[in-house]
């Protein structure tokens, strides 16, 4: 076996979706479902890339009310709108979001551990 033989893994790239579709490949609009780690065991859940047609506080009024917990919208200067619940209600929002018909499954993407 020789030096060439040998192959180096290379490091895995978790933002490489995000960075193909800046690159002008054709891009679907996507909704990205997120959660992100507060203090201990307590968490967070993002929805951003909904449509600007829907109203937002809506689909907040109607996702607090099916699962029990707390939310708010969020202005943010590059994401734009952004929706936060309170705990980890990942693969609630996106059934909640299929069933009402606001998005389609396959336009859905879930991030997180």
């Amino acid at each position: 076996m020789s030096d060439t033989d040998v192959q180096i893994p290379s490091a895995f790239d978790p933002f490489a979706d995000a960075n193909a579709e800046d690159s002008g490949a054709v891009a679907k609009d996507y909704v990205h479902i997120r959660i992100q780690q507060r203090n201990g065991r307590k968490s967070l859940t993002t929805v951003q890339g909904l449509k600007k047609e829907f109203s937002y506080n809506k689909i907040l009024r109607d996702l607090k009310k099916e699962f029990c917990c707390n939310g708010t919208v969020v202005q943010d200067p590059e994401l734009g709108q952004v929706i936060q619940l309170q705990g980890d209600q990942r693969k609630n929002a996106s059934t909640f979001l299929v069933q009402a018909g606001i998005v389609k499954k396959e336009n859905i993407k879930i991030h997180g551990f």
